[in-house]
């Protein structure tokens, strides 16, 4: 799985529709045959700053991604919201999708 997290900090005229303006990007790459998620949480300590956390089942299906209208579209929308550009970490894990974490379950009723 290649799993994909991207910072992005976001004008402040623009952070509180910034889940508005890349929606339709959210929904067509989250239709994507290849996707596994495509997730986007806003920084509890910095109301400018989202982060997107994504997977593709392999470089191949990243590829497809990167190579689609809209991703290139997204960008477009996303570069006249940002105000710095997004930083990002991108690596190959040996996995498809979520696990489940060894060291927390749910106690009680």
């Amino acid at each position: 799985m290649i799993f994909i997290a991207v910072r992005f900090t976001v004008r402040p005229d623009h952070a509180d529709r910034w889940l508005d303006l890349v929606d339709d990007f959210t929904r067509a790459t989250r239709a994507e045959p290849g996707n596994l998620f495509f997730d986007w949480s806003r920084s509890v300590d910095d109301p400018n700053v989202f982060v997107l956390l994504e997977a593709f089942a392999d470089a191949a299906a990243g590829a497809v991604h990167v190579a689609s209208d809209h991703f290139a579209a997204g960008l477009s929308t996303m570069a006249g919201a940002i105000a710095a550009t997004p930083e990002i970490i991108n690596v190959e894990v040996p996995q498809q999708g979520w696990g489940a974490m060894a060291e927390l379950a749910p106690t009680g009723s």
